[in-house]
């Protein structure tokens, strides 16, 4: 089975080389968490097509400009008006092979009606397989969950969890992987430090 890489070595080589093409990745993060480190690392792995639902154009094309670390140029569209969902599947139809598509985020797809969106993950879904692309939904943990978040993760083929608590004068980031389909998931959480790019915190725990 072929694999995308992510952009970030050490969890390509923890992931046996990178994700399963064709695979939809649900990145779940603190909204107060550098998660975007990860998308943007994402973009400098093969051609990307950012939809943005909250930041403008405008703002996610400044942001990744100005990334301390590794970023690539994607073509970044506005899908945040009236029609989400109908916005988002035009342009996802139109992706090419082997593309990264990257939602950013995915909170104001999953507030439409179930079964709509039902319908965008299984043509979402099949257009990655068709493609051999891969697709990463970005969604928050803040207080306010949307009622399908469920949904996204029962559909998505890989679950990132980034837990990001602050312990004393320490940030601590820690990514579990609990669900990867065509591959092993991880037993054990990665300590990550999230500055320039995303790497390995080799700092030792404290008890």
């Amino acid at each position: 089975m072929s694999r995308l890489a992510t952009g970030i070595d050490v969890l390509d080589r923890q992931l046996g080389g990178g994700i399963p093409a064709g695979s939809i990745v649900h990145l779940a993060a603190d909204p107060a968490s550098q998660s975007e480190l990860f998308l943007h690392e994402l973009t400098t792995t093969r051609g990307t097509l950012w939809l943005t639902t909250i930041r403008s154009a405008e703002a996610v094309s400044d942001a990744l400009d100005r990334s301390p670390g590794p970023a690539g140029t994607p073509t970044v569209r506005d899908v945040g008006g009236d029609a989400p969902l109908d916005t988002a599947n035009s342009l996802v139809r139109d992706l090419p092979e082997g593309a990264n598509l990257i939602i950013d985020v995915a909170d104001v797809l999953e507030r439409n009606e179930s079964a709509r969106y039902r319908k965008f993950l299984n043509d979402l879904q099949t257009h990655m397989v068709n493609t051999r692309g891969l697709t990463v939904l970005h969604g928050l943990k803040g207080e306010s969950v949307p009622d399908n978040r469920d949904l996204t993760e029962h559909m998505a083929d890989v679950v990132f969890d980034l837990d990001t608590k602050i312990d004393g004068s320490e940030i601590v980031n820690r990514l579990a992987v609990p669900k990867f389909r065509g591959g092993r998931a991880l037993d054990e959480t990665i300590k990550l430090r999230l500055a320039e790019r995303v790497s390995v915190d080799t700092s030792r725990d404290i008890a």
